[in-house]
């Protein structure tokens, strides 16, 4: 059991490194794992294609066996393959880029994205983790909750720009108005000059899925903002039409 969560740990601490690449001793290091223990490790992953290094052996990277197992998930889950045309039609219908995200612990996980040509890429590329309370998405997802059950870390919550609500009392209020409007918004929480809109899907109880649309702040006037909100509404309405829990389905959670 040990030996699984090391191998868990280290996985999950160089993909959160992306293109960076890191040093037995750093890896070492930051799991607490003896340096002998760490290299045989890496050493076993590397051969099974789970961990890359470079030609000097000395620098490693997440492997594409990450790859593949992320992608039988997203291949293996209905609601994602459902779901996935639904965001070609958001996406065609406003010309933004639009999400679907995942509730995992503090964290959500985007699960597919549709990019807008109009602007440049955000931070929000499938299998990325951003904290819930920072993103239209996540906050769609806590307002589903009692405040007595949020997932929540400790304050001050992270931020991400100086508009991210990091103090626990000013989220909880930003939920109460989600609740009423029936919908999350953020703006520039996560990305400066990009606003958010958030419609949890309540195919399960509580939502653990959500779509949302991000816009540039510059092209969001106040018709274009109703003009989302009802699109994103009726795609909402659609999805949940199509994935009700099928009777002796797993629920998967």
């Amino acid at each position: 059991m040990k030996s699984a969560a090391r191998t868990v740990a280290l996985l999950e601490l160089l993909a959160s490194r992306g293109e960076e690449p890191s040093r037995l001793d750093e890896l070492a290091a930051e799991l607490d794992v003896p340096r002998s223990s760490m290299y045989e490790l890496l050493r076993t992953l590397a051969d099974c294609g789970w961990v890359r290094t470079d030609s000097t052996g000395s620098l490693y990277g997440i492997g594409i066996r990450a790859l593949l197992t992320g992608t039988g998930y997203l291949d293996s889950d209905k609601h994602v393959r459902t779901i996935r045309p639904f965001l070609d039609e958001a996406s065609e219908a406003l010309g933004e880029t639009i999400h679907l995200a995942r509730l995992d612990g503090h964290d959500v996980v985007y699960l597919a994205t549709r990019e807008s040509h109009e602007y440049p890429r955000t931070l929000s590329r499938v299998g990325r983790r951003i904290p819930a309370h920072a993103t239209a998405l996540g906050k769609a997802l806590l307002a589903e909750r009692a405040d007595a059950e949020l997932p929540l870390p400790a304050e001050p919550l992270a931020a991400y720009t100086e508009n991210t609500l990091t103090a626990r009392a000013a989220l909880l209020a930003d939920l109460e108005r989600i609740r009423e409007r029936g919908h999350s918004v953020e703006r520039e929480e996560t990305v400066p000059g990009i606003a958010g809109f958030g419609f949890a899907l309540r195919y399960a109880d509580p939502a653990v899925d959500a779509i949302s649309c991000s816009v540039p702040i510059a092209r969001l006037t106040g018709d274009h903002e109703v003009r989302i909100v009802a699109v994103m509404r009726e795609i909402r309405a659609r999805i949940e039409g199509r994935l009700p829990l099928a009777p002796g389905a797993p629920d998967w959670r």
